[in-house]
């Protein structure tokens, strides 16, 4: 895969995918509009480590924009497309409904409508542990039915798995849908746990801890996601043989469509992730018990074992070591 499209290229996971493929010697083109939904600055930063001609190109575009869209297509021919560009957030989801619909469905359909004319060799996309709902069978794993979500921010993330099956099955589009668990690591969104507790814990504030501290999060590190997805980008799927209609397997299909989680296959309570915190920090936080927020989700707990069988491949980053390197890019990047 020589060039590759990355959407969302100035967000966390887009940015470090997008030097890591670089680094590997792909021509990387990265679209992001930097839009305001958390600080545009931290995203600049974040595209100023992409050295701008040295194996990439920025492109200020918005996914929904149809005819920039095509534009784009026409104007390159990718091997390979990683949409990573969404709107994020499952809280903000219940204030700003139409923007998910914008970016999630609207923008996804471009990217699947540009795949389908320029023949792109596989079409690689973000969804999220979110899709597994109201699910409390453990660990969560890519099988299980996942039709009962609880927020709209989930909803979109299925629809786009959904989507890419119907594109995989009509135009033989390859499609790999990969359920991200709780990514967190340098150069992290503002509006996750591991950031809003670093600032606020450094600056004196109390911390806000839902569900009364009975949260367990399957929390996985940057450079294990990255690694992850490097992997899928280059196995391009193909029809499963052994699928049934009768029986119909969620992960896989008789077209080139798959679906694997990237998690660290291992749940942390949120209280040992805030104690190793503290302990990174040398500081004690103040904590704020709360009720679980809606559209949130108590557990989550990531079954990798299609990961490793088709990939050899298993995240194994620890949260002393994930949270200590991002402790220390914190400190480092706001002069602290």
């Amino acid at each position: 895969m020589n060039t590759i499209l990355i959407t969302g290229a100035a967000g966390f996971i887009g940015a470090h995918l997008a030097q890591r493929l670089i680094a590997n010697g792909s021509e990387v083109v990265g679209l992001d509009n930097l839009n305001d939904y958390y600080d545009p600055q931290l995203k600049r930063d974040r595209m100023a480590t992409l050295a701008e001609g040295d194996g990439f190109t920025h492109i200020d575009l918005d996914l929904s924009d149809r005819q920039g869209m095509e534009k784009l297509f026409q104007q390159y021919q990718f091997d390979a497309v990683v949409n990573l560009a969404a709107q994020a957030g499952v809280r903000y989801s219940l204030i700003n409904p139409h923007s998910y619909v914008d970016t999630n469905l609207v923008g996804f359909v471009n990217i699947l409508e540009g795949c389908r004319h320029s023949r792109v060799k596989h079409l690689v996309y973000a969804s999220s542990s979110s899709v597994y709902g109201a699910n409390t069978k453990m660990p969560f794993s890519v099988h299980d039915n996942v039709d009962h979500p609880v927020s709209l921010y989930a909803a979109s993330k299925k629809a786009n798995e959904l989507m890419a099956h119907t594109y995989s099955h009509l135009f033989g589009l390859p499609t790999t849908g990969l359920r991200f668990f709780t990514v967190y690591g340098p150069w992290g969104r503002p509006d996750m746990a591991l950031f809003l507790f670093t600032k606020a814990i450094i600056e004196g504030q109390p911390i806000n801890v839902f569900n009364n501290g009975n949260m367990e999060r399957d929390f996985t590190y940057i450079d294990d996601i990255v690694e992850g997805v490097v992997r899928v980008i280059n196995k391009v799927p193909e029809g499963d043989f052994d699928w049934h209609g009768d029986a119909p397997d969620p992960a896989s299909s008789y077209c080139p469509y798959r679906l694997y989680n990237i998690g660290n296959n291992k749940k942390e309570q949120l209280l040992r992730y805030i104690q190793v915190l503290e302990e990174c920090l040398g500081k004690k936080a103040d904590k704020n018990f709360l009720p679980l927020q809606p559209g949130d989700v108590p557990a989550t707990y990531a079954d990798v074992e299609g990961l490793v069988r088709d990939f050899d491949y298993k995240p194994d980053t620890s949260i002393d070591t994930g949270i200590e390197r991002f402790v220390r890019w914190y400190r480092d990047y706001f002069k602290i």
